[in-house]
């Protein structure tokens, strides 16, 4: 069972961005070139070490006891997690929590939103913008988290929804292929399927075909034309490609599959992918009437998502078999945002 604790994650991350401030000319950015692995490696470590908090611990507020809210999030893993990130932190600041994990896609989640079946959930920057908002690909190219963040605050506002601020990890889609199908086809970049594409199988999740990044933009941007393309659950979006039945497979930077399984991210050089940090939406009456410490306690949880943390995160869950619940209490304890 690998375990590593939050804090050497955080730390690690900490030290990196210290040597990329000394001067270091590497682009660390996940959807700018070839990458056999995006996930964190993680080292054991034993649960007896001791873990330095890396925020403030969450207040409890009696006076938030009369506020019930219920936290929903999409049906994979990362948003399991973050939902219960979320729901566990407001339930330690003293709001009554429920959730409603696992709704389905974004149109599904938004939708619930909407329709007041739950009051907050977390998205993503780049999938507001071009599934919500249908701002064209190449009207996002050079644009950075900050914009994105920006522009997706401020149409959301028009809707009556607050997009709180984001965290520092970003999620974006990737087109995955296996080591050996890279070095087979000569892959490197997206364009590279242009002229093989119509000999592979895509794989990726059900709401793909409608997503400019997903299987549209790959047709409409990189003129690509599948053989076949097969909806998936997220959960088995890697586990086709070990087995051999996707040549090709939609996934997401911060998966640990893509570490463990060598897989090749191919470069977008045509830009169809954003800046995809994570936003909790909230319905902008809602959060009047909680009060100050709903956004308060979720800017706080936020600082320690780096890219690392949410990787291992992930990994405890998918790798480790844990449950996205444990996994986020585990991180609340390690970050001391709770005690």
């Amino acid at each position: 069972m690998r375990r590593t604790t939050l804090a050497a994650v955080m730390a690690a991350a900490a030290l990196a961005l210290v040597g990329a401030g000394c001067g270091s000319d590497d682009d660390n950015s996940t959807s700018t070139s070839a990458s056999t692995g995006a996930a964190a490696t993680s080292t054991p470590a034993t649960t007896a070490e001791t873990t330095e908090a890396s925020g403030s611990q969450i207040a409890s507020n009696p006076d938030n006891g009369s506020t019930s809210i219920t936290v929903g999030s999409k049906n994979f893993t990362e948003q399991k997690i973050l939902g219960e990130i979320y729901a566990q932190a407001l339930e330690a600041a003293g709001y009554n929590v429920k959730t409603a994990l696992n709704l389905g896609d974004e149109k599904t989640a938004l939708k619930a939103l909407n329709d007041g079946q739950i009051d907050a959930y977390p998205e993503y920057t780049g999938t507001a913008l071009l599934s919500f908002f249908n701002v064209p690909t190449d009207k996002l190219e050079g644009v950075d988290s900050q914009e994105a963040y920006e522009q997706v605050k401020t149409d959301f506002a028009k809707q009556g929804i607050d997009a709180l601020p984001p965290t520092p990890f970003t999620d974006s889609n990737e087109v995955a292929v296996s080591k050996e199908t890279a070095e087979k086809l000569g892959l490197k970049t997206i364009s590279d399927l242009k002229g093989k594409s119509q000999d592979l199988t895509l794989y990726g999740t059900p709401e793909c075909r409608q997503r400019k990044d997903c299987l549209l933009g790959l047709e409409q941007t990189y003129g690509l034309k599948f053989k076949k393309f097969v909806p998936v659950d997220p959960a088995l979006r890697h586990e086709v490609l070990e087995k051999g039945q996707a040549d090709v497979s939609i996934v997401f930077t911060t998966d640990p599959q893509i570490k463990r399984d060598q897989e090749v991210l191919l470069q977008d050089d045509k830009h169809i992918f954003p800046p995809y940090n994570s936003t909790f939406l909230v319905k902008q009456d809602f959060i009047d009437k909680a009060g100050p410490d709903l956004q308060k306690t979720v800017e706080l949880v936020n600082q320690g998502l780096t890219a690392p943390a949410i990787q291992e995160l992930i990994a405890r869950v998918d790798l480790d078999k844990q449950t996205p619940d444990a996994v986020a209490k585990q991180y609340l304890q390690e970050s001391g945002y709770i005690s």
